[in-house]
């Protein structure tokens, strides 16, 4: 069963008038609600339009970047040039005294996500012989183990979620319990927000369905989940974008609409 999500702003706009893509970005917007004065990065179109839409309604105090060493002020559009006012000098090792401090929530892109929270952008198959090379664990470990971290799927399908991913980048709930207080002190996994669903955690740190978006049945996220997900008994539906949310999206923050490029219509 699900039911109609009342967190947030209400609903004004009616689901047809929204697309799956607009959707997500207030999906990936809401993941960042409440963390005050901390470092954002949001890789991807559709979650870098929802941080930009945190910071400019719900969460002004987030920091984001222009890219290179400022941490900028203002709203506009996603695909161009930084244009606000600058308010701090960031170098590159100062990101990592955010990092190790906390003081920094990321939304990355995993090529695999496990059954409680391990990600893989390494290589899939086998890790002596992989069929396909990525890109190295980069800086998921320590993302995972320091400071927020969540995950955008853009598709989400049983490729993606996995029983067991067949190489650990970012740690899972699972594994930074075995490993012990060192692991687990700042290890904090919030969000996965997909084309289909939201899913966050349960207390016992495997996956659950927290959302399905408009017109995405419980089942079809089941069957492009390739693991047996947490499902309450009533599952809500994510929440629509307010109409100032929706022209913000559309007028000012991806005028040229990049995000149907990453989720369809």
């Amino acid at each position: 069963m699900t039911t109609t999500a009342t967190a947030g702003a209400p609903d004004q706009v009616r689901a047809e008038e929204v697309s799956r893509a607009e959707v997500c970005v207030v999906a990936c917007a809401e993941a960042f609600r409440g963390d005050g004065e901390v470092l954002a990065s949001a890789f991807g179109t559709i979650p870098a339009i929802g941080v930009w839409l945190a910071r400019h309604t719900f969460s002004p105090d987030l920091l984001l970047s222009d890219g290179e060493a400022q941490l900028v002020r203002g709203t506009w559009s996603v695909d161009a040039p930084a244009d606000g006012d600058v308010e701090a000098w960031a170098p590159f090792r100062t990101i990592f005294d955010l990092v190790w401090h906390g003081k920094r929530h990321v939304m990355m892109i995993p090529s695999q996500v496990g059954a409680h929270g391990s990600t893989n952008i390494s290589a899939i198959g086998d890790y002596g012989r992989p069929t396909v090379q990525l890109l190295g664990v980069r800086g998921a470990p320590g993302n995972t183990v320091c400071h927020p971290t969540s995950y955008w799927v853009p598709r989400h399908s049983t490729r993606v979620f996995v029983p067991e991913v067949d190489m650990v980048g970012g740690v899972g709930n699972d594994r930074a319990a075995h490993a012990g207080p060192a692991a687990q002190r700042y290890h904090d996994l919030r969000r996965i927000v997909t084309d289909l669903a939201v899913l966050d955690y349960a207390p016992d740190g495997a996956l659950r369905l927290a959302s399905v978006h408009p017109g995405v049945p419980v089942e079809q996220v089941r069957a492009a989940t390739g693991f047996p997900l947490v499902i309450e008994p009533e599952v809500p539906v994510t929440r629509l974008p307010t109409p100032a949310e929706l022209q913000l999206i559309r007028e000012v923050l991806d005028p040229q609409n990049l995000r149907d490029r990453e989720v369809a219509r």
